[in-house]
């Protein structure tokens, strides 16, 4: 990603139609320092090495020949990417994303969020390797050879290699849950879908027609973390995000998410992080 620098392009989103190219770990480890909300659409293939990053708020590990789509709107926060480390990316805009429509099975949209990696084999990778390799050539071109039109179809065709494979390698696909796997991915959607207006697990319970207890026990059995805490590490990360990336004032975030006191946000994110939010944002 050191034509990203190079460019001074944030990794929230893509300033232009489409962008590929290649990223060191070394280079990829700068962007760990807090979560960001990503409001472009992401492929990125695992060359070589190994990661641990959060989306939304389930910690993947990543490894070489793991192809990884991040839909638009999700929350990235990068633990660390070894040294080693060689990732190829190819990054469609949000506006890009909006203006062209995309055939997706919805169904297949839900599933994904629950497992957004799927690893490749050797065969596979190789080809992958090699047409993204190409995209890369192609854009470094002088002029280059890729356009916005010729990306459309390249958005359709990674997007239908990757649903394929998923479909396949994905063992929540290819193996049937049991049912606590099934009440704790309901949760999980329903809690990005409404943290910034429910914040007690009550709420969720209610919408989910079973009682707080049952629901309690779950979550914690499937996950190991309690049904609250997945809500606070949801409030938590899109606060951290606002905090860095925007210059929104302190109260319009602490509104944002649904909090109708400042000084109640103050005393949440201190209580969760050790730092108040104007002392975290200068961080």
């Amino acid at each position: 990603m050191e034509e990203l620098q190079d460019k001074n392009i944030p990794l929230l989103d893509c300033p232009f139609d489409y962008l590929v190219g290649d990223a060191s770990g070394k280079v990829l480890n700068e962007y760990g320092r807090f979560p960001c909300k990503i409001k472009c659409g992401v492929f990125a293939f695992i060359v070589r090495g190994s990661a641990k990053a959060t989306i939304n708020i389930t910690q993947y590990e990543f490894h070489t020949n793991d192809f990884l789509w991040l839909e638009p709107g999700g929350f990235l926060l990068i633990h660390e990417f070894t040294e080693d480390a060689l990732v190829y990316y190819v990054l469609f805009s949000s506006a890009f994303m909006e203006k062209h429509t995309f055939n997706r099975n919805l169904e297949m949209h839900h599933l994904l969020h629950k497992a957004p990696v799927v690893h490749l084999k050797e065969e596979a990778s190789l080809v992958y390797q090699n047409m993204i390799k190409l995209m890369i050539d192609a854009s470094n071109c002088e002029p280059s050879l890729l356009s916005s039109i010729k990306m459309t179809h390249v958005f359709g065709l990674l997007h239908a290699g990757y649903t394929e494979m998923q479909q396949v390698n994905n063992p929540y696909l290819t193996k049937p849950q049991d049912r606590k796997q099934e009440i704790y991915q309901a949760y999980i959607k329903l809690v990005l879908e409404h943290y910034h207006e429910w914040h007690q697990v009550a709420n969720y319970a209610e919408a989910m027609h079973m009682t707080l207890p049952h629901l309690c026990s779950t979550v914690k059995s499937a996950s190991g973390k309690t049904a609250g805490d997945l809500i606070v590490d949801a409030i938590l990360t899109d606060a951290k995000a606002q905090l860095k990336i925007t210059a929104l004032p302190i109260k319009e975030i602490a509104i944002n998410l649904g909090f109708d006191n400042m000084a109640f946000f103050n005393r949440f994110f201190k209580a969760h992080t050790g730092v108040t939010p104007k002392l975290y944002r200068t961080m």
